[in-house]
């Protein structure tokens, strides 16, 4: 039986409507449900609204929106928000596992018993959903990796990693945007830049979206960053099944 969310403070500022404590399709789809019926129906106050894996931060102006109006505006939209698990649109993402961009895929394979070239076969077999943004500009958190790949994050966060890194951990994957010091693994590099401020959209991947990785070698991850470099999108897009 589908419980009602719970509407939680974040502050002063922030109302969190929180829709359940997993990573599951089902529950994204009722974030991104409320999050269009709150863009279609907008209320006066409300500033900014962030999808998360679980729930959806309303930012607001608490002197112009008082908490319960837009506490009675949620649980309104919520009741009639029709929401479709299915992503409509697969992305399919080039990534190079070999080295050096798989830094840390050896490492990876030693925690889970599994060699560099069968973690890359799970990695690019699977199939992911985008479930938020988020730690920094462009780092696209993704649902769906295989359980054989579920590696708990490192004790202590490494180096900076570079753009584009493709990381697991703790149950997850992601692609980075920028160089950041994290406890994830970097199994590979894409060449395509997700975060592209000079780019309509900046961010091409919608929260909701699935994608796959499609595995490259060396010269043809060359060859697509330099094409990356001079602005063109090198990510492929296809209807989902």
């Amino acid at each position: 039986m589908r419980t009602a969310p719970r509407c939680l403070d974040a502050g002063e500022a922030a109302l969190v409507v929180e829709f359940g404590d997993s990573v599951d399709p089902a529950i994204s789809a009722e974030v991104l449900a409320l999050d269009a019926a709150l863009r279609a129906a907008p209320l006066t106050g409300i500033v900014e609204t962030v999808p998360t894996y679980r729930s959806l931060m309303i930012h607001y102006d608490p002197l112009t929106l008082a908490r319960a109006a837009l506490v009675a505006h949620v649980e309104a939209l919520e009741r009639s928000a029709q929401e479709s698990a299915a992503p409509s649109l697969r992305w399919i993402i080039p990534c190079c596992y070999a080295p050096p961009h798989g830094e840390d895929i050896a490492a990876a394979g030693e925690a889970l018993s599994l060699s560099p070239e069968r973690i890359a076969e799970l990695h690019s077999g699977a199939d992911f959903r985008a479930y938020m943004y988020g730690f920094a500009p462009g780092w696209c958190y993704l649902g769906g990796l295989p359980s054989a790949l579920a590696v708990p994050r490192r004790a202590s966060p490494r180096g900076p990693t570079p753009r584009g890194a493709v990381l697991i951990g703790g149950g997850l994957s992601l692609i980075g945007a920028d160089p950041m010091p994290t406890g994830w693994y970097v199994l590979g590099r894409t060449p395509e830049r997700l975060f592209a401020p000079e780019r309509d959209p900046s961010f091409f991947v919608e929260v909701g979206d699935a994608l796959r990785f499609e595995p490259i070698d060396e010269a043809t991850f060359r060859a697509l960053e330099e094409k990356s470099a001079r602005g063109e999108m090198i990510a492929r897009r296809e209807a989902s099944a």
